[in-house]
């Protein structure tokens, strides 16, 4: 009797359909990652950052003669008989968040020293603390916009 050396086909897929089923899913994983890539393109990815009109309350709750720092939006409101002013406590030197003395304004960091109006008078500060806009908001409150800059001096009256 004569021996045959047949094999037995198991059921399921053969080579060539594995490979070819393993390419197309590579394929289809690639194009799903391109258009998740191409959608997330589409979307800015820009930081905005903080608003730039902060509002300050009213202006009643301000007595004359004070210096109101708000830390968090790195201004300081004064009021004073010619009205009220926002003064930036971000040192034009290094970007520093100065602090408020009998004097002025002092940075804590490298020695910068400002006046009461934010002229420099000692230190490396190249040059005066920012002013910025001051009005009333349509709710009563004070609004100061820290995207327009007023020349140093400049009161709003309420």
């Amino acid at each position: 009797m004569k021996k045959t050396n047949v094999r037995m086909q198991q059921p399921g897929m053969d080579r060539r359909t594995f490979l070819t089923a393993l390419g197309l899913g590579g394929v289809g994983v690639s194009a799903l990652i391109a258009a998740v890539g191409n959608l997330l393109y589409l979307k800015p990815a820009v930081d905005y950052g903080p608003p730039t009109v902060i509002r300050a309350g009213r202006p009643g709750e301000y007595k004359e003669g004070i210096k109101e720092v708000l830390e968090d939006q790195r201004v300081v409101i004064v009021r004073d008989k010619k009205g009220f002013a926002a003064i930036s406590i971000t040192c034009t030197h290094l970007g520093c968040t100065v602090g408020t003395s009998d004097a002025g304004f002092e940075c804590p960091c490298h020695g910068s020293q400002y006046d009461n109006d934010g002229f420099v008078t000692g230190g490396p500060a190249p040059r005066p603390l920012d002013w910025y806009q001051v009005s009333i908001a349509p709710n009563g409150e004070l609004e100061i916009d820290k995207s327009v800059k007023v020349p140093p001096g400049t009161f709003f009256k309420a």
